[in-house]
């Protein structure tokens, strides 16, 4: 079953890019939710730098950026305890799902490593403070960037406008290249991505597993990749008409995929996603007279009956992982909090302040799960009783 959904996968994103007239997403409000600054928390004002190193080998493969250059991504080695030990994370950055935002896009470090930081701060759950990240501070440590746009799946091109979109290329190369540099010999190893990065987590969880030997602990996280097919302010559905027509959409959706992934995985996500209030619930197509602006940039401008809509979405979310959280092996956090992307940066991911269920930070509660020192499954109960959240607000 799930061969065949992500056989749809592939099929269904590679039929969206080569697609035009679709919506599209707000990136400009997006960036802002994802922007590089939130990962250099005032928490650490010195964060570890860590260089970009290009695939080499990925070119001769096909292996390529929207653009064609070569793909990358930033390792900080592990040692001691951790030196057998790998942290894989797929960065974030929403798609382009038509030929003019690809064609854009590949002008950015989103679809061109021309573009990409030479360095980038390592903080959250990449930093290599045991302070800042008890459990993971060791290891071996990966960010894989994105630069394919559609969650690093999809093997097509687009040759009138000069378009790779090569992401399940850019993903084996990317795999190969770090087995070649000691991650066979992984006793230990986890997957984790945030927003696109968390989708592309789930989406590749199973081929991850099946990289290493069966006396490996492989596990998965997905950080605010949990991307419902929800009514819109309007009544509407915006994600399901951005995929309208296409054949198999209904495997894309991560609530569709979840219950069928046989790795142990963990689903990190805010009940009150800031990513999907502003581009899924109540993006300005569905709400052509502004009712809901304000809303949509800061909760705390929401009326009494928007809010009544944002309970009934976290109800919709809370459903959708029913039979996820089934399994002894999965793990769950759920937060009542208006974020998005909550392992990258210091201040969510483990600080005095950091948001809590049950006295429980979320590096603790990955922790936890993954070392299997106790089952986790929290949910947080509704807005406005979590008083420990980092909310997200927009101007």
């Amino acid at each position: 079953m799930m061969k065949l959904s992500w056989v749809w996968i592939v099929i269904a994103i590679a039929y969206l890019q080569l697609v035009t007239g679709f919506l599209d997403f707000n990136e400009t409000e997006l960036s802002l939710i994802e922007a590089y600054d939130y990962g250099v928390s005032k928490l650490n004002y010195y964060p570890l730098m860590v260089g970009l190193t290009l695939i080499t080998s990925a070119g001769a493969k096909g292996a390529v950026c929207l653009d064609g250059t070569l793909p990358g991504y930033h390792w900080h080695r592990g040692y001691g305890s951790g030196a057998n030990s790998w942290l894989i994370q797929l960065e974030g950055g929403g798609w382009c799902n038509n030929v003019r935002t690809c064609v854009y896009r590949k002008k950015t470090r989103r679809g061109s490593s021309t573009y990409m930081e030479k360095q980038i701060p390592f903080t959250g759950i990449l930093s290599d403070k045991a302070e800042q990240n008890p459990d993971f501070f060791n290891w071996n440590r990966v960010k894989l960037r994105y630069c394919d746009g559609a969650s690093f799946t999809g093997d097509t091109e687009n040759k009138a406008a000069k378009l790779q979109f090569r992401g399940q290329r850019i993903w084996l190369a990317a795999m190969e290249d770090l087995m070649s540099k000691g991650m066979r010999n992984a006793k230990q190893a986890l997957l984790s991505g945030c927003s696109a990065g968390g989708l592309a987590s789930i989406l590749h969880c199973d081929e991850f597993r099946n990289m290493f030997p069966r006396t490996s602990k492989v596990k998965c996280l997905s950080d605010a990749g949990l991307f419902l097919d929800a009514v819109d302010v309007s009544g509407g559905r915006t994600l399901r008409s951005l995929y309208n027509g296409v054949v198999g959409l209904q495997c894309f959706f991560p609530q569709n995929l979840i219950s069928n992934i046989r790795t142990p995985l963990f689903i990190l996500n805010a009940a009150y996603d800031s990513w999907q209030i502003q581009s899924s619930i109540a993006p300005p197509s569905a709400d052509p007279h502004g009712y809901w602006h304000e809303c949509r940039l800061n909760h705390a401008k929401c009326s009494a009956s928007q809010m009544r809509f944002l309970q009934g979405f976290r109800i919709e979310m809370l459903n959708a992982i029913k039979g996820f959280s089934q399994s002894r092996e999965n793990g769950l956090f759920i937060n009542s909090c208006f974020a998005h992307c909550q392992t990258e940066r210091q201040d969510t991911w483990f600080a005095a302040n950091s948001p809590e269920i049950r006295n429980k930070a979320i590096a603790i509660a990955v922790g936890d799960w993954y070392f299997d020192r106790a089952g986790v499954k929290v949910i947080d109960c509704p807005y406005p009783c979590d008083k420990s959240c980092h909310n997200l607000v927009f101007k």
